[in-house]
Formats: C-alpha cells, sequence, structure tokens
C-alpha cells in the first residue's frame, strides 16, 4: 500500500543542490535520491537553479564531444525538400488550366508500381479497368508533372498571384 509521503524533503533538497553543484546530470541525481529525471529537473526549476555555462564554452564542448559533434551540414528534409520542387513546378506555370487533360501512357497495376513510375489511381479501387498513371514522376514527388498540380493544389488563385 502506498504512503503519503512527501516526494522532497530537506535531506533530499539539500542532496539535490549539492549534487547539482557538483555537477551531476539530472539522471544522476534522479538515481542517487531515487526519484525520475524530470522530478529532479521540475525541482530544480523550481528552486530556479541553473548551470552558468557560457555559449562558448557548451560549443566548445560539443565539438569535443565525439557523441554530440555534427556529422557534416544535416541535409533538408523531405517536406521542405518537396515545397521547394512544388514552388519551382507553380513558378513555371502561371495559369493553372484544370481542364487541362492529362495522359497516362504508361498505365500499369499495382504489382508493376515503382518509384520510376507516377501513383495516381485511374478510376476506383474494386474497378475491372482500375491502374496507376505510370507516367514518369517529378524527382522526389510521388506523381507526374500533371498529377502534382492536381494533388498539391494552392488553396486559392488568389494566393498563388500575391506570391
Amino acid at each position: 500500500m502506498p504512503t503519503n509521503e512527501p516526494t522532497w524533503t530537506e535531506q533530499r533538497i539539500e542532496l539535490l543542490k549539492s549534487r547539482f553543484q557538483a555537477g551531476l546530470t539530472a539522471r544522476e541525481i534522479a538515481a542517487e535520491i531515487g526519484v525520475s529525471r524530470n522530478a529532479v529537473i521540475g525541482k530544480l526549476s523550481r528552486l530556479d537553479l541553473r548551470r552558468e555555462k557560457d555559449t562558448d564554452q557548451r560549443r566548445l564542448a560539443a565539438k569535443n564531444d565525439p557523441k554530440r559533434s555534427p556529422k557534416g551540414r544535416r541535409l533538408k528534409t523531405t517536406a521542405r525538400l518537396q515545397y521547394e520542387i512544388l514552388r519551382t513546378l507553380y513558378a513555371e506555370r502561371t495559369a493553372f488550366d484544370d481542364d487541362e487533360p492529362i495522359h497516362s501512357q504508361h498505365r500499369c497495376s499495382l504489382l508493376e508500381l515503382s518509384k520510376e513510375k507516377c501513383r495516381w489511381p485511374i478510376n476506383a479501387p474494386g474497378a475491372e479497368d482500375f491502374c496507376f498513371c505510370g507516367n514518369m514522376p517529378v524527382e522526389g514527388l510521388p506523381y507526374c508533372v500533371g498529377h502534382t498540380r492536381l494533388a498539391y493544389r494552392p488553396a486559392s488563385r488568389q494566393r498563388v498571384a500575391r506570391g
């Protein structure tokens, strides 16, 4: 049966302060005191205890620590990359003709579908003539140019005009 003893007794608070001053991490302090890491972080915050490190010292420490050192420039995220691709596509074409037909000349089944084929479904799943577009997709996107314009339509033409 759990007891209703307070988590932060005077002894634990003094132990927390001394270990914090000694430079132990929240995880190490938590293991010694017998509470969670988050409890330690919360109590340190409520006691307004902070580590005074200069940002330059932190950067030097990170450079010298092989676990923390960056492994070169981070690649752009997929979402950001796709956004830039779409922006380029829409910049190339100012008039958005929704009525312009898209010719799917390389239709394929689900089993024939690959990264080198447009994944736009044609007709309803379960229909006898259900297939996928199969045209060459835009690099970094799952659809060909025509279907990309359908899939990633701007919210309104006014926003595109302001653009």
